[in-house]
């Protein structure tokens, strides 16, 4: 329902810009969402966790998409926003966006402290020697790539996020027919964002 509540409604509000029309734009727009999902789900990887098969738990991981980034669904989610804002450059789209990453980087905070609660001083080794901007512990010295890094990358669950990510972007023009079919309500009065959606309209 959000997908179709977000479809409906991302060319609400002000409009600063449309990349849609523009191929590059486009073309750009997709290559960062397609990346996205690598650093979006690698939490898929104990697929019984996510199937609730098997209870979550805190994991402490130091390799793969880790070395790059501690928080691979922040930096994912600040992808995914910034190729679908290029394409829809609205108030609303941007609203959502700050919603998404904002969300993220709460995260980011919260993970931080859950993993210390939970592994304590073996999380802080980890932490000195990862990073949350992408690549800067790489870059600084604090994390060794080994020579077969590659290999920690070669991951079954990598092949489903990509043809699943195929997947969700053939089925776009689905989706947006769906969305269609909903009816769309307006901007119901009442509301505490009253005075800015009346100031854009």
């Amino acid at each position: 329902s959000w997908i179709v509540y977000f479809i409906g409604h991302a060319h609400d509000g002000f409009e600063f810009w449309n990349g849609e029309p523009i191929p590059w734009v486009h073309g750009l727009a997709w290559t960062i969402n397609f990346l996205s999902f690598f650093f979006l789900y690698p939490s898929v990887f104990n697929l019984k966790e996510v199937a609730a098969v098997e209870k979550p738990k805190i994991h402490l991981w130091e390799t793969g998409i880790i070395r790059i980034t501690r928080h691979p669904q922040m930096v994912g989610q600040v992808m995914w926003s910034a190729a679908h804002l290029a394409m829809v450059g609205t108030t609303f789209t941007l609203l959502t966006m700050i919603l998404l990453v904002g969300h993220h980087v709460f995260a980011v905070w919260n993970g931080d402290r859950r993993l210390k609660d939970e592994h304590g001083e073996r999380f802080e080794l980890i932490r000195e020697r990862t990073s949350v901007v992408p690549f800067a512990a790489i870059l600084d010295g604090r994390q060794q790539l080994p020579p077969d890094y590659w290999k920690e990358l070669l991951r079954a669950p990598y092949a489903l996020i990509a043809v699943g990510t195929l997947g969700a972007y053939l089925a776009h023009p689905y989706m947006q027919a769906g969305a269609a079919l909903v009816e769309n309500t307006g901007l119901v009065k009442g509301g505490i964002l009253d005075p800015l959606f009346a100031s854009l309209g």
